[in-house]
């Protein structure tokens, strides 16, 4: 018996940094229970380059990746999210689409790479930070026994994985 393919969405305000590293890991380390998506409420319209030289070097996929907004997954006919994750404090404050299905959501805040002023090595640090904190995040998700846990402990837990090393906020 196969088991269920979970939809997760990572959402940011741009969705050109933070809500890409997640969509790239889960897509590669949850290949085959979870389809990973990403979105933003106000999208830049371009996917950061640091985000994709990190990933690269990481081994996740960097391909066909684009900054679209989330208005695309609360559309007629997009798929239906199991888990809404926010990866950044303003995306957490802002009016969300209705979601179909009623998805679980939890805020996993990181602090913005792509705001990181300073000289190249810094900024690349910032985003290096952030892939480890969202692959943290994404390992504990991915550990979680899906078929088995009550949705108010799910919720629980996805609000604790929230508040680990790097979180911008208590949740």
């Amino acid at each position: 018996m196969s088991e269920r393919t979970f939809n997760v969405l990572f959402l940011c305000t741009g969705n050109s940094a933070r809500s890409i590293l997640g969509e790239s890991m889960l897509r590669k380390d949850g290949a085959g229970r979870f389809h990973a998506y990403s979105a933003g409420s106000r999208p830049k319209g371009a996917v950061n380059p640091l985000a994709l030289k990190v990933l690269d070097s990481y081994g996740y996929p960097i391909d066909g990746f684009r900054s679209k907004s989330w208005d695309e997954f609360a559309a007629p006919g997009a798929p239906i999210m199991d888990f809404v994750f926010t990866v950044c404090d303003s995306a957490a404050g802002e009016v969300c689409p209705v979601w179909p299905g009623q998805p679980m959501t939890a805020h996993w805040g990181i602090e913005d790479p792509a705001a990181v002023t300073g000289n190249d090595i810094d900024k690349e640090r910032a985003f290096v930070q952030a892939f480890k904190f969202l692959r943290n995040r994404i390992s504990l998700f991915l550990a979680l026994p899906l078929a088995s846990i009550d949705r108010l402990s799910l919720h629980r837990r996805l609000r604790e994985i929230g508040n680990l090393e790097g979180a911008t906020r208590e949740t």
